[in-house]
């Protein structure tokens, strides 16, 4: 398995290769100092000056084996060097260009590493009477965004400049299952009541619903198979508590809710709404929906949300203690909790 590098670390090599490039020189790659992750070296895919004091890289990012969205992405850097102004003293001045995030009070979403990144790499590059303003483009950046969460947690229009740390360890898809096996081991042995929740919002409304850390235990894509899972070890009380676009899948028989292996999101929303009796004309308008989060609003918007939310819960409800039955002979009680992209329950 190979590592590779997080989406900060590329936009800092291109941002010290269009600096190289207003020095005449045009390197194939560069090396960084990684902070506490040591030195690396990153490729780049061009490098131009376009005047004097302008300059653009390119590198493109390479997360290594890891399931990571921005694999291959390009990242630009446009740089520009500017006279140091004395009653505002930066060195370096980073901004966020097209397909890069913004906070809702508009700030680049670009976090502490990438600017520690950027102090250490590009400030002994620069004359004490220079300030280097850097731009970063993610020209897929916009388009790659609408595929995360980042609008839940207020990063509007792009991708962020985000990590803990510069280099990206590979977790094979196996390696990740067994670590949420080994905790649902660890803490189906003290509480024979468990919630399971997906993703951040999923774990955000668990702990506002009073379940303690002890009892909760994250399931990612694959709840049929940590069902199954608690039964043998014990459980005999499950809480399913996530967004409603993942877990809805559960209330057509969808036990892994990856979608790269199966995903009839709003073939089961219009199912709902046929067994609530909607109108025809509304029920189209759902089928016409792109997405779960789409046709959750268009039924909020015609006051008819709760009854096919209701539906789905008891369905989710009904397969999934069906399904622990099928692989366990064991009887499970199970609830489920949806809630929206927001953490807000949907109920």
């Amino acid at each position: 398995m190979k590592s590779g590098y997080t989406l900060p670390v590329f936009a800092i090599a291109a941002a010290k290769a269009a600096i190289l490039a207003l020095r005449q020189e045009t390197p194939s790659s560069v090396n960084l100092d990684l902070l506490e992750s040591g030195n690396g070296e990153v490729v780049i895919a061009q490098s131009a000056m376009i005047s004097e004091n302008t300059a653009l890289a390119i590198a493109i990012s390479d997360p290594g084996d890891n399931l990571d969205l921005t694999a291959g992405t390009p990242i630009w850097a446009w740089v520009q060097l500017e006279p140091l102004i004395e009653a505002s003293p930066q060195r370096i001045i980073l901004e966020a260009g097209e397909g890069l995030g913004k906070t809702a009070s508009g700030e680049p979403a670009i976090y502490k590493l990438a600017r520690d990144l950027a102090e250490v790499n590009l400030l002994p590059l620069l004359e004490t009477n220079v300030t280097a303003r850097i731009r970063f483009i993610l020209p897929e950046g916009r388009a790659l965004a609408k595929r995360t969460s980042n609008a839940a947690f207020g990063i509007l229009d792009g991708l962020s400049l985000l990590g803990t740390s510069a280099i990206s360890k590979p977790l094979s898809v196996e390696d990740k299952l067994e670590e949420f096996r080994a905790d649902l081991r660890i803490k189906a042995v003290n509480s024979h009541a468990i919630a399971f929740y997906i993703g951040a919002n999923g774990y955000q409304v668990a702990q506002n619903l009073g379940f303690p850390t002890s009892q909760l235990v994250q399931t990612a894509n694959w709840v049929g198979a940590m069902l199954v899972e608690a039964a043998l070890l014990g459980v005999t009380s499950i809480t399913l508590i996530g967004y409603h676009g993942k877990l809805l899948k559960l209330a057509g028989g969808i036990f892994n809710t990856s979608s790269h292996l199966a995903d009839a999101r709003i073939d089961i929303l219009v199912r709902a709404a046929v067994h609530e009796d909607l109108s025809l004309e509304l029920i189209q308008a759902i089928e016409k929906t792109p997405t779960a989060e789409a046709a959750h609003k268009l039924l909020v918007r015609n006051g008819c949300d709760r009854p096919v939310f209701q539906y789905i819960t008891d369905q989710i409800t009904q397969r999934s203690i069906a399904y622990v039955q099928k692989y366990t002979d064991l009887k499970v009680d199970i609830k489920t909790v949806l809630c929206d992209r927001l953490g807000k329950l949907v109920l």
